[in-house]
């Protein structure tokens, strides 16, 4: 199965990174979706790390692209040889996993080739079919032995790792016939190379065994004289007895060479990290089936994908919640499968899905309000660290409840959390909002970034971001710092308008600090301080006070 996440927007705030928790508590508990992951993609602010440690839950799963990719959709049971196993062995898996290409590893288990089918058969089939190449194995003797389950009453065995050219002969005919060719061999000074096969036929043991021959197989369980034995230990001749016929075991012998011979090294192996849909693509003219899939951290081979696993994969399942613009959702939205949308902000007009979907959009304070809500409509209590986070993300987008986008429900939910995270609302409001000053501590990047939202609106691109604070004493001494961090956003996102609001949420006060095109600045409707700063009493929602103006100065610019 795909993975199933419930996550808020990039630089998540406080009610985002809270109601992607209790969401995805709910659709456990109902069973809805047992196996769904509250997820952020971006950074935990201070405020809502603290919440989080108050709380007892651990921070969502980053998730920072949810393009299906191939470490999701490999087969992560691989069917594998190794280099130095046989035809035999590398059949016999391929027939049972009903594959027709795998992978080969080394003694470290690295990938380093890749086995195919048609590739396999090849061992099988002399180059040649004439001539004394058509009789002649580059095996191991060693192998030949495993293959065959043969014992061995001669010289020692090499080790399984020695290949050498052995030259098949069958000893069924006459005696005078084999020795001919013995001693032709001998001429051609490659006796040493001759693996003699025979059955029930003494004669012919000992005459292989007195010429010199590199090993002679007796086949068919047939016995062998104990001088036999000791003549082939005075001779260094290897004596390998078996239990199948002459017939059998002359066709089993080239089962023992070993895959190295064949499998291609020049593979492509495939990054677990990137996309199917770059896959797709990529993949597309390369002459190879099956692609080894590695760890983007190790390089180790963690499973196998085929091409028509790159058909039609299954797509990520998210559950979007705080959000409903592409433009503001975790990289790779447009792939995945949205199952169900929880927002409370302006619809854009930019979301799709194949199937119907469970959309829940209504103008209250907090996304947190409609996930309670679900708890509360079904009679289930949320556990105290589900329903503090809840509380927090309430608390957090409406200023405890002083905002001007606050409304009964925000009331209603809020007062039915806390009793069962045991909290007192204002106090926890006042510890939360006590949490570290970003403008005073914070990076200036890490200002801008810690609760920003980009929209597209009557065809500008615009940023907003905002940073909540006990007071307006620390802005002056960073303004510098910020506007320059804020042209910079500017220059790298092409962004026609670039917006920070540092909101006083104890006196309802923000300074706006603004760059972009004049003439969109011009129409801005607050009072203008200087070339880039704006003072907005008043002003402390994104939502309902700070995007309308935005929105009203964009469509009057044009």
């Amino acid at each position: 199965m795909s993975p199933f996440y419930v996550i808020g927007h990039k630089n998540p705030d406080t009610d985002s990174i809270c109601a992607a928790i209790g969401h995805a508590a709910l659709l456990r508990i109902t069973g809805e979706q047992p196996a769904a992951i509250a997820a952020r993609c971006g950074d935990l602010s201070q405020r809502t790390a603290w919440v989080l440690a108050r709380a007892g839950m651990p921070e969502p799963q980053l998730v920072t692209d949810v393009r299906t990719s191939a470490g999701m959709i490999c087969h992560r049971e691989i069917v594998q040889v190794h280099q130095a196993d046989t035809f035999l062995t590398a059949h016999r898996r391929m027939l049972a996993a009903g594959v027709r290409s795998m992978p080969v590893v080394d003694d470290a288990g690295s990938v380093c080739g890749v086995l195919n089918y048609m590739d396999l058969l090849s061992l099988l089939l002399p180059a040649q079919t004439d001539g004394i190449s058509v009789r002649t194995v580059h095996v191991s003797l060693s192998k030949l032995a495993d293959t065959l389950e043969a014992g061995c009453r001669g010289a020692a065995l090499p080790p399984a790792d020695h290949e050498e050219d052995l030259i098949l002969l069958v000893g069924a005919s006459s005696q005078n016939s084999v020795e001919d060719r013995l001693r032709l061999a001998i001429l051609e000074g490659n006796v040493g190379q001759f693996l003699v096969i025979c059955g029930d036929r003494p004669i012919v043991q000992r005459c292989a065994i007195d010429y010199g021959v590199r090993a002679l197989l007796v086949t068919g369980d047939n016995p062998v004289s104990k001088a036999i034995c000791e003549l082939a230990v005075r001779k260094g001749v290897m004596l390998l007895c078996c239990h199948q016929d002459t017939a059998s075991a002359s066709t089993l012998m080239r089962c023992s060479r070993t895959v190295r011979h064949v499998m291609h090294t020049g593979f492509l192996t495939v990054p677990a990290s990137e996309p199917v849909s770059r896959l797709r693509k990529r993949l597309s003219a390369v002459d190879q089936t099956m692609f080894p899939v590695s760890d983007s951290s190790d390089g180790k081979m963690i499973g196998v994908l085929t091409k028509s696993d790159l058909v039609d994969p299954p797509r990520v399942r998210l559950v979007l919640v705080d959000h409903n613009e592409y433009a503001q959702a975790v990289t790779g939205i447009e792939e995945a499968e949205i199952t169900e949308v929880i927002d409370h902000h302006r619809l854009a007009g930019d979301l799709v899905s194949r199937e119907p979907i469970r959309y829940l959009n209504e103008p209250v304070g907090s996304t947190c309000t409609l996930v309670a809500r679900k708890f509360f409509h079904r009679q289930l209590p949320p556990e105290s660290g589900v329903a503090m986070c809840l509380c927090a993300g309430i608390i957090s987008d409406t200023l405890c409840l002083t905002s001007p986008t606050t409304v009964s429900l925000d009331r209603e939910m809020l007062g039915w959390l806390a009793e069962f995270a045991a909290i007192d609302p204002a106090a926890f409001a006042e510890e939360f909002f006590g949490v570290g000053s970003l403008i005073v501590t914070g990076a200036a990047e890490e200002i801008l970034n810690a609760d920003r939202k980009e929209f597209t609106e009557e065809g500008f691109a615009v940023s907003i971001s905002q940073v909540e604070e006990r007071g307006l004493r620390g802005f002056a001494a960073r303004r510098q710092e910020l506007e320059i961090a804020l042209r910079a956003l500017v220059a790298a996102r092409r962004f026609d308008l670039a917006v920070l609001a540092v909101t006083d949420i104890v006196g309802h006060h923000s300074l706006v600090l603004a760059i972009g095109q004049e003439a969109i600045l011009a129409k801005m409707p607050f009072e203008r301080l200087d070339e880039s700063l704006f003072d907005a009493p008043g002003v402390v929602s994104r939502k309902k006070q700070i995007f309308p103006a935005v929105s009203d100065a964009l469509h009057h610019a044009r």
